[in-house]
């Protein structure tokens, strides 16, 4: 009898993956912050991950390839850019401790499923 990963690590390695992405998403915001025109992008966590939910099997790919959604700023620049540093650097922290709290669940849960095998 095998172990599936995929059931033992539950709902936390899809929402790795999920914050995998916005952390990529995020850090090109920050990253563009001072780009003439460019418009702030995020991904819908609760949306996405209800997504990944109700499919029998799927990846992120349905995620990737679906439009992203667009930040309206609360003070919008006259360049056109919608990068708010403060608002994206939030994003981005909250994120991070997000993407740790998961990551913290799964090493819980293997390292429970390592004593059982070990029989402690």
């Amino acid at each position: 009898m095998g172990i599936n990963f995929k059931e033992a690590t539950g709902v936390h390695a899809d929402a790795l993956h999920l914050r995998a992405e916005r952390t990529r998403v995020l850090a090109s915001n920050i990253a563009n912050e001072n780009t003439p025109g460019f418009q702030a992008k995020d991904i819908d966590f609760a949306a996405s991950m209800a997504q990944l939910r109700s499919q029998d099997e799927g990846g992120l790919s349905l995620i990737s390839d679906s439009d992203p959604l667009y930040r309206v700023p609360f003070h919008p620049s006259t360049d056109g850019n919608t990068v708010e540093i403060g608002v994206e650097q939030a994003a981005f922290s909250q994120n991070a401790t997000d993407f740790q709290t998961s990551l913290t669940f799964i090493n819980m849960k293997l390292r429970g499923l390592a004593k059982a095998i070990n029989g402690q």
